[in-house]
């Protein structure tokens, strides 16, 4: 039985991964390489880390990860501001969860800082979820199970008890792989490529009973 909502946020509760994409991709510039937009696909979910290291390791380009990722930042916290809105259904999905009883948990691969300028953007607190883990607070990053399983754990559940919302390939991987059920949203990717996610929707306003009746 559903006891819990577990949200990823990019492609689930805002449409960021543009602007994460493009700042990634001016910061590279900067440096001299000039990456295409496919390149960043199969590191979606996986993390900042991941998400620009294994561009850096593609091209094998020499590349110092937290300076990159901290001038990949400053690029992005410009590119968001007055940009960033919640996904349809965000705000009525997460109200549906309280009516029902469920907690809540936002469990996104995203460091800290990132995850703190969306939320501004979105005019999400912090509050609003029982509780919030970030990038830092795990060592495995997605496609493994960690983040969820911390997440199910900070609130007193199992992640078999948890029903989690992904929108990334390696985030459904570690949905499942964790022991939860997934909800796939196709924001970012095909139901084909989610195929291992239990139901799909185009974004949460599309969600169905059937995602809360089990």
């Amino acid at each position: 039985m559903i006891k819990a909502v577990l949200f990823d946020m990019d492609g689930v509760l805002v449409d960021s991964e543009e602007f994460i994409r493009k700042a990634a991709i001016l910061m590279f510039e900067e440096l001299g390489l000039e990456p295409k937009p496919e390149d960043f696909f199969e590191f979606i979910g996986a993390g900042e880390d991941r998400f620009l290291g294994g561009v850096a390791e593609k091209y094998n380009f020499p590349f110092n990860l937290p300076e990159g990722k901290k001038r990949t930042y400053e690029i992005y916290l410009e590119l968001i501001k007055g940009n960033l809105s919640p996904l349809p259904g965000v705000f009525s999905f997460m109200e549906e969860c309280k009516k029902r009883g469920l907690k809540t948990a936002l469990a996104t691969s995203a460091d800290k800082t990132k995850m703190d300028a969306n939320l501004v953007e979105m005019g999400i607190t912090q509050d609003s979820f029982d509780a919030v883990v970030n990038g830092l607070d795990i060592k495995h990053k997605k496609p493994s199970p960690d983040i969820y399983i911390l997440a199910a754990k900070l609130i007193g559940l199992k992640p078999e008890e948890c029903l989690v919302v992904e929108d990334a390939v390696n985030g459904v991987e570690a949905a499942k792989s964790a022991g939860a059920k997934c909800l796939g949203l196709t924001t970012s990717f095909s139901e084909k490529q989610l195929f291992e996610a239990d139901w799909f929707a185009k974004d949460l306003s599309k969600a169905g009973d059937e995602v809360f009746n089990w």
